[in-house]
């Protein structure tokens, strides 16, 4: 089965979204306030809407072309929440706190640990998050903390407080997090990873993705699906080694940044076997792609060539070979958006046109990546 493409694509339509609408790009009021910061410095608040919540972002990093993926990370959550009938969120890197409000606000997260490494956000996080009330003792639904990723995700496990959603909005490449997330997780529990290494996934920096994600990238026309494979291949060796394994819900790729974002759910039993972690090659000759499994390697072949170790033939991996998205869930994320008012009537068109591609692309049957249109008459 072969995916069709225009003749000159950039990078691959695979998971590529629109450019997405700003949901509301609110600018400060005009009745808005100089604050004075803790560094004796002034400046103006910066007034943000998204999805009805106003919240502040003054110097936080933060990217309105980002809701989608949040919009996203909600719905899993309340999904999660109405399963399980609990929530505990763990937002690592929260910046000025908008996912943690979202979490607390619209999926009904039970607790959110709103977590960022620099405290000169603290006041606008909580500002941010004031609107929902703190509560105190067992009771209280969110705390705002301030440390290293990996130091905060270690004392929650020595202090056996166990999240059943931990985000990791992290950027570049820095995996080390990987090494301690899953210390922090409950079985059964999500976690929301992201990589905005462009770089690494197109092929331009092997042996940085081989020290972040353990594999060796070399440049391949799908840019964007392997960037999806190699974080969820780092997600599935560092689990593998802790005894876990773990299993794609969604994969999410967006233009800005790039940001790969992918949600996974943990298990703790039995480790699966290595059918869907191995190498991707491809064929520059033909365009061809396929999969090799370990005990493969050393027999790689395209079916354009009768010689092992064809010179036109580029491999990559080892990475997730296996599905990107789980039908499954995404049909109930579709059917939340739609009961929440997120999609339908003409409303949030793209967010619905991405989770029925998502439903489209878990098709087992499609093959990796795309086929150029001038590549079409040599591969019938």
């Amino acid at each position: 089965m072969l995916t069709v493409t225009p003749k000159t694509p950039s990078p691959s339509p695979f998971l590529h979204e629109p450019l997405p609408k700003s949901q509301n790009p609110n600018p400060k009021p005009s009745n808005s306030h100089q604050i004075h910061c803790f560094n004796g410095s002034y400046h103006k608040p910066t007034y943000q809407t998204e999805r009805g919540l106003q919240f502040e972002t003054e110097d936080t990093f933060f990217r309105h072309e980002s809701a989608t993926g949040r919009d996203l990370g909600v719905l899993s959550a309340a999904l999660y929440k109405q399963s399980k009938q609990q929530l505990r969120v763990l937002d690592v890197m929260c910046g000025c706190g908008i996912r943690s409000l979202r979490y607390l606000a619209e999926a009904k997260a039970d607790f959110v640990m709103a977590n960022d490494g620099n405290d000169a956000h603290r006041r606008v996080i909580l500002g941010n998050l004031k609107s929902i009330e703190r509560g105190s003792g067992d009771e209280k639904r969110w705390v705002v903390t301030h440390f290293d990723a990996n130091r905060v995700l270690s004392e929650c496990y020595l202090k056996r407080e166990f999240f059943d959603l931990i985000d990791i909005d992290s950027f570049g490449s820095d995996s080390s997090f990987l090494r301690t997330v899953f210390n922090a997780v409950k079985r059964d529990g999500l976690l929301y990873l992201t990589s905005t290494d462009g770089y690494s996934s197109g092929g331009h920096r092997p042996n940085n993705s081989l020290a972040s994600y353990g594999a060796y990238i070399l440049p391949m026309p799908y840019s964007n699906e392997i960037g999806l494979r190699m974080l969820i291949g780092g997600a599935v060796r560092e689990a593998s080694a802790q005894g876990y394994h773990v299993s794609p819900l969604f994969s999410y790729y967006s233009y800005h940044g790039p940001v790969f974002r992918v949600m996974l759910r943990v298990h703790r039993k039995a480790l699966p076997d290595n059918r869907h972690y191995g190498f991707i090659s491809y064929c520059n000759h033909c365009g061809n792609s396929q999969a090799y499994s370990w005990e493969e390697l050393g027999q790689m072949s395209c079916p354009c060539s009768n010689t092992i170790g064809s010179c036109s033939l580029v491999v990559s991996g080892p990475l997730w070979t296996g599905p990107l998205h789980d039908a499954t869930h995404i049909t109930k994320m579709l059917n939340l958006a739609e009961k929440w008012g997120w999609v339908g009537d003409g409303t949030g068109t793209d967010l619905e046109k991405l989770l029925s591609r998502m439903i489209d692309e878990s098709d087992p049957r499609l093959p990796f990546g795309y086929i150029k249109l001038d590549e079409v008459p040599d591969s019938c």
